[in-house]
């Protein structure tokens, strides 16, 4: 895979940007990514929790620890 095209690059590339991030217990974040490392840890302004397409929770900023992530959208669902 060439160097662009590798997850994390993308990620990098995407900062500042709306973000969905699913988890690996079916809790959905979304808001806009400001940050990530090499471990994918990702940090959120804005973020709001989402159970079941449902609105759970407001958030100023969450940091949503890699080991836990299931996918990352950069669009999220309308």
């Amino acid at each position: 895979m060439e160097p662009s095209k590798k997850p994390l690059n993308l990620l990098v590339k995407k900062l500042n940007s709306e973000v969905s991030i699913k988890l690996k217990n079916d809790v959905e974040f979304r808001g806009k990514m400001i940050d990530c490392d090499s471990h994918m840890n990702v940090i959120l302004e804005g973020a709001t929790e989402y159970r079941s397409d449902s609105p759970a929770a407001n958030y100023g900023s969450v940091i949503l620890r890699g080991s836990n992530i299931l996918y990352v959208r950069v669009e999220p669902p309308r």
